[in-house]
């Protein structure tokens, strides 16, 4: 019976001993970690869509670190300029500084993290940080579509409602547009964004240089809530807007056909370089959307290349579209380069 008791009590010292609080404590500390890594609320996301980095490391440094200073000279002097002259005062070329405006904020959100981890070891970026860049890169996407829109507007009614421009693009409509532009996809992708980082995540490798839409493949299911509200978005902030778009344009040409007074050169200068612009993002766009539905055997060169182009041509070819092709902007830029000469 003695010896029986003694035994008992070995075990139960032993067992309070494993159950130490060191122990205990680090256990607990363990889950924490898992359910938060499950969670998505604290965990670092391996960017795996670099091809030969470390071979290339410093190629794509020189590629990524010239494109940003580009971006950053080109659409900064659009701003400026339309900024420092008054005859750029007026809602179309504001409308423009908008665009340009974007393309700032975007590519500040996406190239520094680009060039720094290019030349790290790791490539990665946390949950919070994608989920900034998810945010950023789709609400200023939608912004552009709606700045288009309002273009789009002021072109008609200036072409084909003369005598009304003054009223109908006053500056109290022209401060509602840019307001609703940027607004409206703004709370939109919130929302979004706020029930993607409330999904469980299972996998931690994406598929690309930065977040966008291919972070649902790194989550343990997929949501039907997300489906369905990434439908109403893509409704609601980029297909009505292109054929709002599409439907002005038309206006416009058919009712420069029907009055032949000579004005088919003005209009021609002046939108085409609306439609070009429109053309080039509606084709990023539907980028995003395919390379969102790509299986995961298709070439990683293609992954890489399509998302190059997202994070590049929009950006860069906006401000020289505008610049070229708008005779008031492209005169004061010839103008700024004799001064520097």
């Amino acid at each position: 019976m003695t010896a029986a008791l003694n035994e008992i009590r070995g075990g139960s010292a032993t067992i309070i001993k494993d159950l130490s609080l060191p122990r205990f404590w680090t256990a607990g500390v363990q889950c924490a970690h898992e359910w938060n890594t499950m969670n998505g609320t604290h965990v670092l996301i391996s960017l795996g869509g670099y091809i030969d980095v470390d071979k290339y490391r410093y190629v794509y440094f020189v590629f990524f670190l010239t494109l940003y200073v580009l971006i950053l000279c080109s659409n900064g002097t659009i701003i400026c300029l339309i900024w420092i002259h008054r005859n750029l005062h007026e809602p179309m070329y504001i409308f423009i500084a908008a665009l340009s405006l974007n393309s700032l904020l975007f590519s500040t959100a996406t190239y520094p993290k680009l060039i720094v981890d290019v030349l790290s070891h790791r490539q990665s970026i946390s949950h919070t940080g994608c989920m900034l860049q998810f945010f950023v890169f789709y609400s200023l996407g939608g912004s552009d579509f709606l700045l288009l829109s309002a273009m789009a507007y002021d072109r008609y009614v200036s072409i084909c409602k003369p005598l009304r421009y003054a009223t109908t693009m006053r500056t109290t409509n022209v401060i509602i547009f840019l307001t609703l532009a940027w607004f409206l996809p703004t709370f939109q992708i919130a929302l979004a964004t706020f029930i993607n980082a409330k999904q469980k995540m299972c996998r931690f490798v994406l598929g690309g240089i930065f977040c966008n839409n291919s972070v649902k493949k790194l989550q343990c299911v997929r949501s039907q809530t997300l489906v369905v509200y990434g439908m109403f978005i893509f409704v609601n902030v980029g297909f009505l807007p292109i054929l709002f778009i599409l439907f002005t344009y038309v206006k416009i040409f058919l009712a420069i056909y029907c009055r032949c007074n000579g004005s088919w050169e003005k209009a021609v200068e002046t939108c085409l370089p609306h439609l070009m612009v429109l053309i080039c993002f509606s084709c990023l766009a539907a980028s995003d959307v395919i390379m969102d539905q790509m299986d995961s055997d298709v070439p990683k060169i293609v992954h890489l290349i399509i998302i190059l182009q997202i994070l590049a041509y929009s950006p860069l070819l906006n401000p020289i579209i505008y610049g070229a092709k708008m005779k008031e902007i492209w005169k004061h830029i010839k103008l700024l380069c004799h001064r520097v000469k």
